[in-house]
């Protein structure tokens, strides 16, 4: 598990702005379980979160003229019960981190995976996100 002084600041990068922190297995349920759409971000400590993955996310939300109902985070590596359980409903893409998935009433509808973050800029990753909430929102 990472140090909590270095999570902190990263978790409140998200949190501060809207986002929903889910801690526990069973705060990952509810958040999914509930209508509409969720944006679920898995957030790390890797540069490519704190590069592009953090604020292409955030770009998306702020500019976007279709935005989910829902915004909500857990800390991989660090969140690590939270984050088991938010995997499960990624299926069937393997564990990635940093990542961002769409869900819609609970089913999985987009998903960056850590290959469609890393090397990209941040405005590159909020377009992506924009068009699956322009779609799916």
């Amino acid at each position: 598990m990472y140090p909590t002084e270095f999570v902190l600041p990263m978790k409140a990068e998200m949190t501060d702005r809207g986002f929903e922190e889910l801690l526990t297995p069973e705060k990952v349920d509810e958040a999914m379980k509930k209508s509409g759409t969720t944006l679920l971000f898995i957030n790390s400590v890797c540069g490519c979160s704190a590069g592009t993955a953090r604020p292409g996310t955030l770009l998306a939300v702020q500019n976007a003229s279709k935005k989910p109902t829902h915004l909500t985070t857990a800390f991989a590596g660090y969140d690590t019960d939270a984050v088991k359980q938010a995997r499960t409903y990624l299926m069937p893409y393997p564990p990635s981190s940093p990542s961002i998935a769409l869900l819609k009433d609970g089913q999985l509808v987009f998903m960056l995976e850590r290959h469609d973050i890393e090397g990209f800029s941040a405005q590159m990753i909020a377009n992506r996100l924009t068009e699956a909430f322009d779609k799916f929102c």
